[in-house]
């Protein structure tokens, strides 16, 4: 009976050669007998003919492309006696040759962890076609990894920073605000009233000039770019000049007047291919306008919930008819994916369970292109999986997500792959059992009462336990896990800045006990983790391990004891329910705010809150109240302060203090307010009245935005 299987031998006198036919296909062969050689004890040759014996063998073929839409595609068939790897160029060879290896039992993890297998033979099934091609012809993983061109040739992906000549926000890039501003702001956009810096006329022919020069120079000095981006900045400013207001009401909106602007810069390069972002005021489609052929749509849903794959969500009618519109609308319709949680980067955010459907739907309403946003080079919280599990989908949506997952797992933990898996899945299950919305902004704090609650952490802690002994006598897989608890470590301390004085807080039970200096302790040891395994920060943008820990020491001073800890208090004015902390019972919970805003801060938007404090005559002289100034996120110092005593249901005017003149400021801040009476000893209930700004200071003028009043400890004191 004739064999229906190909077997290269690892046997003495076994001869496995490599076919090659030019210079790029010995190149390919080289990497393949790299690889194979380290697996098989006899070494593969590599051959420019093939001989006549009855070894099968492996032929490396570059054919010329018949078909640019399948630009990454290749084929690895078998005939009666060869392999043959077929490709259309020496990147998209390497692609066959990794898939093969694959194939073979032979692994990629991470940039620096691979698996080669001892192999006693390699098969392929005889007469056999496999056609590979992508789901997406552009496919980027924005992820630690991907800085690794081995990685990414690995997983076959592409690489925006070699492949853009201008890449992301770019309006301030191509229009110099620094140097047009003063003498021409009529360049610049009129919103809100002013002329605004952070964005640009789109009616303005002038502006259009002054870009096409600066994208000659681009082009020339860029002459291997495949893209460059035209693209607002990271804001939400679009002018409402009358010209501008005449195209937005024409062409559906702000992305109206943009797509009007763009086809201008468009069609004096018809050959360059131009993207931009379709992001905030841009978001939608334009209407009754058609998208000049080369230009590239990055569409961006960053207001989406994570926790749950789009086909999922309830209400997802308006996000299914808007990415339909894109399909519509763009001739070249690229997707922005956010998919970790930006301002806590080692903070649980499990979100594997929607990958697979999200990209499916992406596929059938025609998107082309991915750019998926990570950790970027910071290797974040189970980055090594996220990357490995995304690089498979985006390259085929057909992937078996479990299948692949548990072969990561098994292959980078070792025996505590059931422990991971069983950790991975109980956080899954905990956020779908509560429903959490997932926002790539989020925090451990907004999820103390989801799939991060202390019951739910003591679980996690328990089974990460379990991976540590069954790995502890392998010092390489015990510092991935390691790496593991350094979430669960950082999600304890962060909420135990929340919890404050009470229950599992930082200043309560056992961490008070020595003064805190465990929990210190603990918290530099994480620091010095971190710094280790080169998370050298912990959020976009954001804190450095070292100044993490110094900002713990900072807190640990901010504590406070004062007279009126837990005293009633009422919100007379409801805070906005989002940032509402522990409610009133926040403000006199003896420890102050820091410059976290979802830690320990209760906030009001476009209102004056009034608070009602119940003193019962105690005997105090001094009041201090804390508010909060981070003018980047609408937050600002109050105007004023009033405190007033009720005294025969009647409100009197106790003191009152005033903020001195708003200015634009980009640090966080916190001010101290202190007021100082005799006469509060005779109310039995005190009102603080709060004024915000009437509105928000031409710096920070933004629609459908509000300026917040954040206020925090409320103490007194018998000075």
């Amino acid at each position: 009976m004739a064999q229906s299987t190909l077997y290269f031998y690892n046997a003495t006198g076994q001869e496995n050669n490599i076919i090659v036919s030019n210079q790029e296909t010995r190149k390919t062969a080289i990497l393949l007998k790299s690889y194979l050689d380290q697996a098989f004890e006899n070494s593969f040759r590599i051959e420019s003919e093939n001989k006549t014996n009855n070894n099968p063998k492996i032929i490396l073929t570059i054919t010329a492309n018949q078909n640019e839409e399948n630009d990454n595609a290749f084929v690895i068939k078998s005939d009666e006696n060869n392999l043959y790897l077929i490709a259309s160029s020496e990147k998209n060879l390497r692609y066959a040759v990794y898939t093969l290896l694959e194939t073979w039992g032979f692994r990629k993890y991470t940039a620096k962890e691979s698996f080669i297998p001892k192999l006693t033979q390699a098969t392929f099934p005889k007469n056999t076609t496999q056609v590979h091609k992508p789901s997406f012809e552009y496919r980027v993983l924005f992820y630690p990894d991907s800085y690794d061109e081995a990685f990414r040739d690995w997983h076959k992906l592409d690489w925006h920073i070699d492949d853009f000549g201008l890449w992301g926000h770019s309006f301030y890039k191509l229009v110099s605000a620094k140097e047009y501003f003063k003498t021409n702001p009529e360049f610049f956009a009129y919103y809100e009233g002013n002329r605004n810096s952070e964005s640009l006329c789109m009616s303005n022919d002038t502006v259009v000039d002054i870009i096409s020069e600066k994208m000659k120079q681009l082009i020339l000095e860029n002459p291997k770019a495949k893209f460059f981006s035209v693209s607002q900045n990271d804001d939400v400013i679009y002018c409402e000049c009358d010209r501008c207001k005449v195209l937005n009401k024409k062409y559906g909106g702000p992305q109206g007047s943009f797509y009007y602007f763009l086809n201008k810069i468009a069609a004096r390069f018809p050959d360059t291919k131009i993207t931009t972002l379709a992001y905030l005021h841009t978001y939608r489609a334009p209407v009754n306008l058609k998208i000049e052929p080369n230009i590239y749509t990055l569409f961006c849903p960053i207001e989406m919930n994570r926790g749950k794959s789009i086909i999922e969500a309830p209400n997802n009618k308006a996000f299914l008819s808007i990415l339909s519109n894109w399909s519509a609308t763009s001739p070249h319709l690229y997707l922005w994916d956010y998919t970790v949680e930006f301002t806590n980067y080692l903070s649980p955010f499990p979100n594997f369970q929607t990958f697979s459907k999200n990209y499916k739907l992406f596929e059938q309403n025609q998107v082309k292109g991915l750019f998926v946003q990570g950790y970027a080079d910071v290797p974040g919280d189970l980055y090594e999986l996220r990357q490995y599990i995304l690089a498979k989908i985006i390259w085929d949506t057909q992937t078996d997500v479990d299948a692949v997952t548990t072969d990561f797992l098994n292959g980078f933990y070792g025996n505590a792959a059931p422990f991971v898996k069983k950790y991975i899945d109980l956080l899954s299950q905990y956020q779908e059992k509560t429903n959490r919305y997932l926002d790539i902004y989020s925090d451990p704090i907004q999820s103390r009462n989801s799939f991060l609650t202390p019951e739910a952490m003591d679980q996690y802690d328990q089974i990460i336990d379990q991976a540590e002994k069954a790995v502890n006598k392998n010092p390489v897989l015990t510092k991935r896990i390691l790496k593991l608890r350094l979430a669960l470590e950082y999600v304890y301390f962060e909420q135990s800045k929340f919890y404050g004085k009470d229950k599992h807080g930082m200043f309560a039970g056992k961490n008070k006990d020595d003064g805190g200096k465990k929990l210190r302790e603990r918290v530099l040891n994480f620091t010095k983790n971190c710094n280790e395994f080169g998370i050298y920060e912990l959020s976009e943008g954001g804190l450095t391990p070292d100044q993490y820990y110094e900002e713990w020491l900072s807190i640990e001073k901010n504590n406070c004891n004062h007279l009126g800890e837990n005293l009633e208090v009422r919100f007379l004015t409801p805070p906005a329910e989002e940032y509402k902390g522990k409610g009133s019972y926040g403000l006199v919970d003896g420890v102050r705010g820091y410059k976290n805003p979802a830690i320990n801060w209760i906030g009001w938007y476009g209102i004056n809150p009034e608070i009602g404090l119940y003193v019962q005559k105690l005997d105090f002289n001094t009041i201090i109240i804390n508010s909060l100034s981070d003018q980047r996120h609408w937050i600002f110092t109050p105007k004023t302060i009033s405190l007033y005593g009720l005294k025969k249901n009647k409100w009197e005017l106790i003191t009152q203090l005033k903020s001195g003149k708003l200015t634009e400021n980009t640090e966080v801040n916190i001010k101290k307010w202190e007021f100082k009476s005799e006469n509060f000893i005779q109310y039995e209930v005190l009102k603080i009245e709060v004024e915000n700004q009437k509105e928000l200071p031409y710096w920070r003028k933004r629609k459908n935005k509000k300026p917040m009043v954040m206020i925090d400890e409320i103490e007194l004191y018998k000075k």
